[in-house]
Formats: structure tokens, C-alpha cells, sequence
């Protein structure tokens, strides 16, 4: 998991893709953290990626480095909105507290089950790590 949460915080921003009925979703996000041994992401429940997994748990995220290469994760969103879980990710984003609090009835938090990642390069190297 740390060379996920390292590929993932040394390219900030990576996309998560989503399916709302028969058609794909992406969107840029920005938020990771590794929390009780699961890596976290956030969202706000106002959002149509938050309603889009809740139907449909499963998604994918994507990024590239600058040096060519990549890595996508699969997995299954499992919400886990405690307070403890929205106040560790304001710590790990300070930033976020311009739009959120740990009470924030609209702040989402989940974590990866079942996650799989590929790293992949131009060379053709590839790598898979189980999360």
C-alpha cells in the first residue's frame, strides 16, 4: 500500500472513474491518505461521484508520473464517515477545512476494499500490488 499512497501523493492529481447508469465518469481528484491500514479517499455526498458509488461501489483511479509512468487502482468504495476518519483526512489536507469540518454532515470518507494496483511505464514494465 505505501508505494500506492507514494505513487498516488507524488502525483497530486490522479482521476477516479465511476459509472453513473451504462456510462463511464471521471474526475480529477486530489485527497489520498492511508488510515487504520486502508487507503482513504474523500467526497462530498452532494456530489454525483458520491451517489454514483453508492450504486455502484466499484471504480478505478488513474494517474501518470511526469517520467512516463502509471498506475491504475481498482477497487470497491466502503464508506467510513466517523469523525475520526473526516478529522484525520482535514489533518492530512489542512486545506480542506475551507470546505469541510469532521461534524460536516456533507464530508465523505472511503477506503479501498478488495484494491488493486497496476504500475505500468513505457518499457513495458508492469507491476501489480494487492492492497
Amino acid at each position: 500500500m505505501k508505494e500506492v499512497l507514494k505513487f498516488l501523493t507524488d502525483n497530486p492529481t490522479f482521476y477516479i472513474a465511476t459509472v453513473d447508469g451504462d456510462k463511464p465518469r471521471v474526475r480529477p481528484f486530489g485527497f489520498v491518505m492511508e488510515y487504520e491500514g486502508r487507503l482513504y479517499f474523500c467526497t462530498n455526498n452532494q456530489k454525483n461521484v458520491y451517489r454514483q458509488l453508492k450504486e455502484n461501489p466499484y471504480f478505478e483511479v488513474s494517474t501518470a508520473s511526469p517520467d512516463g509512468k502509471w498506475m491504475r487502482l481498482t477497487g470497491k468504495a466502503v464508506f467510513n464517515s466517523t469523525y475520526a476518519a473526516k478529522a484525520k483526512a482535514l489533518e492530512v489536507m489542512p486545506s480542506l477545512k475551507k470546505m469541510y469540518s469532521a461534524d460536516d454532515t456533507i464530508f465523505e470518507v472511503f477506503y479501498v476494499e478488495d484494491g488493486e494496483a497496476v504500475f505500468c511505464s513505457m518499457t513495458g514494465e508492469s507491476k501489480t500490488v494487492k492492497l
